[in-house]
């Protein structure tokens, strides 16, 4: 049971209530995931089970792709729709030549203030918790680059908005700062991640569907494999005796005709095609494993 189960997380779950289901589902306590999703959003969800919650560490980074629905008129205290408003309503109609002449600023690498109400820590302690106890905290704005912010449509107040971007990216904060720029406050109304990683929303299973294959014993059918994650990394297979020195830690060398020099980290497989190791470089094609599974 080994490796990735790419889950459409519905509407109204937590990512922590997504584990808990998979764990009853999968029947294991090692399960987590792979980036956090807002309970109000929905979509693309990665869960990793048993060993490959190993390799978590490889995906903190990982960019996403997301569809969202932006609603001019007014803000909210979480920069999203479950939030309370703050301010009057102002009439707005999005249009498409004024909103275009908005999203430029947005794109690129920039700086963003993620939300009060946000898991962001603030010496350890998530923010939202800060929040909830009304204790006034300072949110400092982090390093974020949007690869792309495309207008998909507008439809009175709503525009909705295709956003490629990296790791740690606050869609709620680019809804929050569309309607500072627009002059008539604004929040996330809608949200779907499509990609997150190499996963994709077209893979990805329902609950319902995940237990009914659970049911019939045919769940290995929704699991990655550990081998085929990660695919950016080179792979290098290994015999069984340097399989067995691998995982007592001992350096592993790859074919200079097969490895590129500079490359930093190799997955080493077994003759059967499971992922033994990630290996970084120590000298030229000699790799030292820095994750054993």
């Amino acid at each position: 049971m080994d490796g990735v189960i790419v889950v459409n997380k519905p509407a109204g779950w937590t990512s922590h209530d997504v584990v808990a289901k998979m764990r009853g589902i999968a029947k294991t306590r090692r399960v987590g995931h792979l980036g956090t999703l807002d309970p109000m959003a929905t979509g693309v969800l990665p869960i990793v089970v048993e060993r490959a919650t190993r390799l978590s560490q490889f995906y903190t980074k990982s960019d996403k792709v997301y569809d969202a629905t932006v609603r001019f008129g007014f803000a909210t205290n979480t920069y999203d729709a479950e939030g309370e408003r703050i301010g009057d309503e102002k009439p707005y109609i999005a249009k498409q030549d004024e909103i275009e002449k908005l999203l430029p600023s947005f794109r690129g690498t920039i700086q963003q203030t993620p939300p009060v109400v946000s898991a962001k820590k603030i010496d350890g302690v998530p923010a939202y918790k800060l929040a909830r106890k009304n204790i006034e905290v300072e949110m400092k704005p982090v390093e974020i680059t949007i690869y792309s912010l495309d207008l998909i449509s507008c439809d009175g107040a709503n525009i909705r908005i295709k956003v490629h971007c990296s790791g740690g990216t606050y869609i709620r904060s680019i809804a929050h700062d569309l309607g500072q720029a627009a002059g008539v406050g604004a929040h996330l109304s809608a949200l779907t991640r499509t990609v997150s990683g190499d996963f994709t929303l077209e893979e990805a299973r329902t609950l319902e569907e995940l237990n009914e294959l659970a049911a019939q014993d045919r769940l290995k059918e929704a699991i990655i494999a550990p081998a085929r994650l990660l695919p950016q990394f080179a792979s290098e297979i290994v015999d069984q005796i340097t399989a067995g020195q691998i995982r007592q830690g001992r350096d592993f060398r790859t074919s200079p005709f097969h490895i590129r020099p500079g490359t930093q980290y190799v997955k080493a497989i077994s003759p059967e095609g499971d992922l033994i190791a990630i290996g970084e470089a120590k000298l030229p094609n000699l790799y030292h494993p820095i994750l054993v599974l």
